[in-house]
């Protein structure tokens, strides 16, 4: 007959014991309930280890998950090395005769290595401005100066007013504080008290001064804060300055909405060649790329995307141009089609204004090398050029016939 082991001999050899209350199966039941037959006693004990085995299983498989990990890091960060050295010793001394080849170019788009980030950032973005550090002290005092002025003679609401006012743009520096205080809340470095807050503040309110006809838009704050992360002050300034003077940059952050309008019918061109079905699904929707795109090119997916997945972006948009900025965007669509396919109008909105937080870097860019940038033959900057030169058509077609 079956005899049931001693409590104190039920658990020796063991080797696996879950933190959890799997083992009380085997106990016997309290002295005043019936105690367990041979049968029921013998299947808790397989019930027992078949959920030890299933445990230890588990347990296994996030072992080797966790090896996974550090061993992807490692080599990460062995890949981040060599890359580092081969970007000081040979690319950046022969930077204008190497940036083109095509060793440079695959280097770049598997990320630049932190520590020469922002140097590669400043050479591709250029200074086609001449701006000077000494230009940058220039303008920097003289948005101290405004807001010195500013507090001592304005109230909050005139302040609002003259933000808005075309005529006087430079009044938008008083609105600059109140969105450095949404600009990557999670890190706490931009807002008051952080280390970077006058920084961001200086940047942003030097560059309203120097150009007066663009003034602070929303969403630069961002731009700004990814340059200053990577660059010294003055340097931060002049590529910030001159980033935004790139053709589309500034057709954004000035609102002319005919440029706007030309860059989303190119988006939606090589849209509906790379993702048909997802087009078309859009399209019933009547959901147009000015919804999620404004948000994206407005602070270059800093904003959208976690900060070291949009560095990767930011570094090989230095390297392809506005294209990339779109290329990312059809990316980022082809990544999460399947998903968006399922969705109606309302929900695919509020899915691409908040991006999943576990996007991964592989997986976007992954995505993003499959989207294709020609149509019928013609790249993004030909596609681009043929609309712009369709509109100018337009406009001579439908101007006024001359007085006899």
């Amino acid at each position: 007959m079956y005899k049931p082991p001693p409590p104190s001999a039920r658990r020796k050899n063991i080797e696996f014991e879950p933190l959890s209350t799997t083992a009380l199966i085997l106990e016997d039941r309290p002295a005043n309930l019936p105690a367990k037959s041979v049968e029921e006693a013998l299947r808790h004990r397989q019930e027992y280890d078949e959920m030890v085995a299933e445990a230890k299983k588990r347990e296994i498989k996030e072992a080797h998950k966790r090896k996974k990990i550090m061993r992807e890091r490692f080599k990460q960060e062995e890949n981040i090395a060599s890359a580092m050295v081969i970007w000081v010793n040979e690319i950046l001394p022969n930077w204008e005769g190497m940036r083109a080849t095509r060793r440079v170019r695959e280097l770049w788009w598997q990320g630049l290595p932190p520590s020469v980030r922002g140097k590669v950032w400043s050479l591709a973005v250029g200074n086609e401005l001449n701006i000077t550090p000494e230009l940058y002290e220039i303008f920097l005092s003289r948005a101290k100066e405004r807001w010195k002025s500013f507090s001592e003679t304005s109230t909050e609401n005139d302040i609002e007013d003259a933000g808005a006012s075309v005529a006087d743009r430079e009044a938008s520096l008083e609105l600059i504080k109140l969105d450095i205080s949404r600009t990557f809340p999670s890190l706490y470095i931009f807002q008051k008290g952080g280390p970077y807050h006058d920084l961001l503040h200086s940047v942003l309110g030097a560059y309203t001064c120097y150009r007066p006809d663009v003034g602070y838009v929303q969403g630069m704050s961002f731009i700004a804060a990814v340059l200053i992360l990577n660059l010294e002050e003055a340097d931060a300034f002049i590529a910030f300055a001159n980033l935004l003077n790139k053709p589309c940059q500034l057709a954004f952050f000035r609102v002319d909405h005919s440029m706007m309008l030309k860059y989303f019918a190119a988006f939606e061109v090589f849209f509906e060649e790379n993702l048909p079905k997802l087009f078309l699904h859009f399209k019933s929707y009547s959901l147009t790329p000015d919804i999620y795109l404004i948000d994206w090119i407005f602070t270059l997916y800093s904003k959208s995307l976690p900060l070291d997945l949009a560095c990767r972006v930011w570094d090989v948009f230095c390297r392809d141009g506005e294209e990339f900025l779109f290329r990312t965007g059809l990316g980022i669509l082809r990544l999460y089609e399947d998903i968006l396919l399922q969705m109606d109008f309302i929900h695919i909105a509020q899915f691409l204004t908040k991006l999943p937080e576990d996007i991964t870097s592989e997986k976007l860019f992954s995505c993003i090398a499959a989207i294709q940038m020609q149509n019928s033959n013609k790249k993004w900057a030909q596609v681009f050029a043929s609309l712009m030169k369709d509109n100018k058509e337009g406009d001579k077609n439908h101007s006024p016939a001359p007085k006899s």
